[in-house]
């Protein structure tokens, strides 16, 4: 039995995993627009794109700043970047292609955003992007890292329906807010050392529970990179915390992913 990842970082073709049924590739700033989407042309039925403007944004190797609404000047590149403003018409420009709408979101991590007027913008840049997945009607794949609750409180205050919570962060009683507003956890590899996860894990619902390998990133040896093949080491680690067999984790987890991504549906016709 495959598995959907339904949170992954690539620009390569390398990441196929034995029995990885799907890859939802997601976005984090302008500049992966066009190599997810021709990722995605060159590997039709298995990779999915999401485009979005992530929370925090890269200036150069090393460097990165909190998202902006509109023009900003580095002081490190010399040059001035648009956040969200270049990105809106690119993502309507592609909207046909598109699985959802990501990664967006939150992040209140202090070195990224220490001040009021940091996170009063993140939120701003994230409402917008809500308002497009909604006018698009495309779910929402979310980044809410040192910031669970609020991510969750602006998702519902902004009427968001379909969405997907990536490695969240937060306390097991935070996500079952999310939980009672309909949305989906995806659970990295990382699981098998994080016990902020395992605790998520036993406290959510099999039907509310997605798999994701956010690679590179989040695999099971800290600082290794990650791949998606290393989503069967997530699968197995929740059937062990659920008392339940792997086959059932990976069939509820991926009707889950088809509920929340309908498009998926084409890996079922292949």
């Amino acid at each position: 039995m495959g598995a959907v990842d339904c949170h992954c970082h690539l620009a390569a073709p390398e990441f196929h995993g034995a029995n990885v049924l799907a890859l939802v590739v997601v976005a984090e700033h302008l500049g992966d627009f066009e190599k997810i989407i021709q990722l995605s042309e060159r590997y039709p039925g298995f990779v999915y794109p999401c485009l979005g403007v992530h929370p925090v944004q890269s200036i150069q190797r090393g460097h990165e700043r909190s998202v902006t609404l509109k023009c900003s000047f580095s002081i490190h590149t010399s040059s001035s970047r648009q956040d969200l403003d270049e990105a809106l018409p690119l993502i309507e420009l592609y909207k046909d292609c598109l699985l959802a709408i990501g990664e967006v979101g939150l992040d209140f991590t202090p070195r990224f955003a220490s001040t009021e007027e940091q996170k009063q913008e993140q939120r701003q840049v994230l409402i917008k992007q809500i308002q497009l997945a909604k006018q698009l009607d495309l779910p929402l794949n979310v980044h809410s890292r040192s910031a669970g609750r609020p991510t969750i409180n602006l998702l519902k205050e902004q009427g968001a329906e379909r969405v997907l919570l990536h490695a969240f962060d937060g306390k097991p009683s935070v996500a079952m807010e999310g939980v009672k507003a309909g949305y989906f956890f995806s659970i990295p590899p990382s699981i098998i050392r994080s016990e902020q996860k395992q605790k998520l894990v036993k406290q959510l619902p099999l039907e509310h529970i997605c798999l994701e390998t956010d690679s590179p990133a989040l695999g099971p040896e800290k600082q290794v990179r990650n791949e998606p093949k290393n989503i069967f080491i997530a699968a197995e680690y929740i059937a062990n915390i659920k008392g339940v067999s792997l086959e059932e984790v990976l069939d509820m987890t991926t009707k889950n992913a088809l509920k929340l991504f309908p498009k998926l549906k084409n890996v079922f016709w292949k």
